[in-house]
């Protein structure tokens, strides 16, 4: 009976193992497979979804078109004019209201003349070159070299009349850039700029039309 039950415990002892060796081998495939599962999708089925296509730029975004770059190109040298003709009436002005006028038309447009070169450095387009002020008097209300010359060697009164009739056409002819700009621009902040001074230069030549009227 003793070497029956050695002989019975050996043959289950050995059944257990080959158990245990099936459950490894088996055990082992299914990891196999699952590392071969894994190796074998294609890296691009996490990406199979269509990507979502770019939103294409707004305004908001700062998309400018050709009528952007005009208005800056020829705001540039017309607003340079300007500070270059309220540069004249501190030392020849008679009347404290065209000199202080004169200051507000410079301190106003002088950050506008940078603005405009940045947005034209940004796009990619050429700065007028500085020096560069429209005397052709074509359009816009631009002074002619002719005008700038009398307005330099005038004084007193003579100045203030001179330089109010002047502005107030320059100012006209912003004012009509300005217009055409809100009416054809895309780049927001040309177009809010068109609004401003669409709005303080119309001010501004009511109020040098009401000082012309008390001279």
């Amino acid at each position: 009976m003793h070497k029956h039950f050695v002989r019975r415990t050996a043959v289950v002892a050995a059944a257990g193992a080959a158990a245990l060796v099936l459950v490894a081998c088996g055990s082992g495939d299914d990891t196999s497979a699952g590392h071969a599962g894994h190796s074998s999708t294609p890296p691009a089925a996490s990406s199979a979804a269509p990507a979502t296509p770019a939103t294409p730029a707004t305004p908001a975004q700062g998309q400018h078109n050709a009528a952007d770059v005009a208005f800056a190109k020829g705001m540039i040298p017309h607003h340079r004019q300007a500070v270059e003709m309220a540069g004249l009436a501190p030392a020849r002005a008679e009347s404290a209201e065209v000199k202080k006028l004169a200051d507000e038309i410079a301190k106003a447009q002088d950050p506008e003349i940078r603005t405009m070169s940045g947005w034209l450095t940004s796009w990619g387009e050429e700065v007028p070159a500085e020096g560069a002020t429209d005397h052709s008097g074509h359009g816009a209300g631009v002074m002619t070299a002719e005008e700038m010359d009398k307005l330099e060697k005038s004084s007193g009164k003579a100045f203030d009349t001179a330089f109010m009739e002047l502005m107030i056409r320059h100012h006209e002819g912003a004012v009509a850039m300005a217009k055409t700009e809100k009416a054809g621009g895309a780049f927001p902040v040309a177009r809010t700029m068109a609004d401003a001074i669409t709005t303080s230069q119309t001010a501004e030549i009511a109020r040098m039309s009401s000082l012309l009227g008390k001279n």
